[in-house]
């Protein structure tokens, strides 16, 4: 143990490296030697701590003490008041919107102390460049359990019997794969990480791999123990070049320590993990695409059967899993498989680990026990929405999942029963829409992404998606006819019957969802030339009324081309000949008074505008 009186845990994240993490680092180390406690107190640069909308973040241990939105002129206060005279500093800790009072330490604050973590466990809490600080929290020694105490049978029934279901979207049991794959008589076999990511949204792989990197290494190695693999890949998109850098690092350190490369704990088992950058396309996230990008071919998806545990990277035996599925590995292996099943559902059980983002307070890395309410994610943890808007759907599963209403919130997240809303769990991305989101425009968002993305291999995907876009994309200006919401539903469940992979066959999800929830919306798009959110600009007139209206100037403020006529405590008016529709004024205003009108509003107001001139 050190003789340091507490540890100072700077998040290093992506999200608060952005932020300025790394020069509020060099900071305050300069400050704790400019006041003499360089040698009391241990600067750490974390992974990421998960709080992603609190960033920069420093947390002072053994108290808990969570400051937050740190800024390098905010160091000398901390220093001189917490460090040097015991005396905390609130100015620049989180404080629970809407509820003064004392200020929580980190365990009291809402977003850390509802969740339950098992994949995240070492989030903020160590170096991840430092495999000593793994190791002192248990790391390995799952590994090391099962290489030298355990059958490889008995490792996957283990996992098997803790229900561990893939987090990476198709939700099949871990072990049982495992099992598949070790039954198989090929000598010759392979697992491989998927840390591709594709999501908008979704960065909980990536959360992982920086903060934690020696938990998918040994999750790896315990897995190819289990099928008596001795090479791994870990496929990751080169946009991670942060997570890249602390995988290889990792590697290369538990190379040096004999816990990966030949006779691994003396056992007389090998084994071998390469790092594949792949170029990020969407499609590599499905498994047999990616194995075809590993083998140096487009990534294409191709028909099965065979299924990768019979025939996977270059036709051996392989086994696929997420980032999220290894990290949960050695835990399991360490505790049990009922310790597991302590948290969640009988058919989903443990945690899960979510990106939660969009329209809510606390946007950030999140892991909950399976069987949580939507709506205490979103409401409790991500503290509610800002500006007080009003909740309107939530989207889950990306690009391949679906639109969760308001009177949806309690449904439990498990597999089962999201698959049910005609949303996905997925990989994890979670994203909050309020009631300025057009449901519409959403779905033609998710719809572009993955018609971009589509191969190209089989026509229901590239075509079928395609037709679909261009109908939504006539119906965001205009010229949608009254057939087309039947049309959109009769096509979206020919290509979900026929395309060849995952991504052709979950595309229309945004699209059922939206328009089994939000019909109005495409109603009044198609019927009445209305997008009553604004944001489809060829069928939005915005205007103020003046019974509402404050006279705040706030709206004129922040007019970029100064179509708010009015002064100081006179109702204010829009000049529709200037006004371009960005919504400034619609967004700003937190009295209601600036509204929105169908496209043909715009002539009328217009004409009133020249009579009352």
């Amino acid at each position: 143990m050190s003789n340091y009186r507490g540890n100072l845990m700077i998040c290093g994240g992506t999200g608060c490296i952005a932020t300025g993490g790394l020069k509020v680092k060099d900071a305050l180390e300069d400050e704790l030697k400019a006041k003499g406690l360089a040698e009391e107190f241990k600067v750490v640069i974390t992974g990421c701590n998960g709080f992603c909308a609190a960033g920069p973040i420093l947390t002072v241990y053994p108290e808990g003490i969570f400051y937050e939105k740190l800024k390098i002129e905010d160091l000398p206060l901390i220093v001189e008041e917490h460090l040097l005279k015991g005396r905390p500093v609130e100015k620049f800790m989180y404080q629970v919107p809407d509820k003064p009072g004392k200020v929580p330490t980190m365990n009291e604050i809402p977003f850390f102390n509802l969740q339950v973590l098992r994949a995240l466990r070492n989030k903020g809490m160590i170096d991840p460049e430092k495999i000593e600080d793994y190791i002192a929290r248990d790391g390995y020694m799952a590994a090391g359990k099962a290489l030298t105490g355990m059958s490889r049978e008995e490792v996957s029934t283990v996992v098997k019997e803790s229900g561990l279901r893939g987090r990476g979207g198709a939700g099949f049991n871990c072990g049982l794969k495992w099992e598949f794959c070790r039954g198989e008589k090929e000598p010759e076999k392979f697992i491989i990480c998927n840390g591709d990511e594709g999501d908008p949204g979704a960065f909980m792989d990536r959360s992982i791999m920086e903060a934690d990197p020696h938990v998918v290494l040994e999750g790896m190695l315990i897995g190819a123990y289990a099928i008596d693999a001795h090479l791994g890949y870990i496929y990751v998109r080169a946009e991670y070049p942060l997570a890249v850098a602390r995988l290889q690092l990792a590697i290369d350190q538990a190379l040096e320590m004999g816990l990966l490369g030949k006779d691994i704990f003396g056992t007389g088992f090998d084994f071998e993990i390469i790092i594949y950058q792949g170029a990020g396309a969407f499609v590599c996230g499905e498994s047999t695409a990616l194995m075809k990008s590993i083998e140096g071919k487009r990534g294409m998806p191709r028909p099965t059967p065979p299924r990768s545990v019979q025939q996977g990277l270059w036709k051996k035996p392989s086994v696929l899993n997420n980032v999220e599925t290894l990290a949960c590995v050695p835990q399991i292996i360490l505790n049990g498989s009922d310790w597991f099943r302590t948290l969640g559902t009988e058919k989903s059980t443990g945690t899960k680990v979510f990106a939660l983002t969009g329209s809510v307070n606390n946007i950030g890395l999140i892991e909950v026990p399976m069987g949580i309410p939507l709506r205490q994610i979103i409401f409790e943890i991500g503290g509610g929405l800002p500006k007080r808007r009003k909740f309107k759907a939530v989207q889950l599963g990306g690009p391949s999942g679906g639109c969760v209403p308001e009177h949806l919130l309690d449904t439990p997240v498990t597999f089962e029963d999201i698959v049910k809303t005609g949303a996905i769990v997925g990989s994890g991305g979670m994203v909050v829409m309020d009631d300025l989101s057009c449901m519409v425009a959403i779905a033609k968002f998710f719809l572009e992404f993955t018609t971009d993305e589509s191969c190209g291999k089989c026509p229901p995907c590239r075509v079928g998606t395609k037709v679909m876009l261009e109908m939504l994309e006539d119906i965001a200006v205009g010229k949608g006819k009254p057939e087309d919401i039947a049309t959109l539903g009769d096509l979206s469940q020919e290509i979900i019957d026929t395309s060849l992979c995952g991504l052709g066959q979950s595309a229309p999800n945004p699209v059922l969802t939206t328009i089994k929830y939000f019909l109005n919306e495409y109603e009044e798009h198609i019927n009445e030339g209305y997008c009553r959110a604004g944001v489809c600009t060829d069928l939005v007139t915005f205007y103020i009324d003046e019974e509402k209206c404050k006279a705040c100037k706030q709206c004129k403020k922040v007019c970029p081309v100064d179509a708010i006529i009015g002064e100081k405590k006179v109702p204010h008016r829009i000049d529709q000949e200037k006004c371009i529709k960005c919504r400034s004024c619609f967004e700003i205003c937190k009295f209601g008074s600036v509204k929105t009108g169908p496209a043909s509003l715009r002539e009328k107001l217009i004409k009133d505008q020249a009579v009352e001139a």
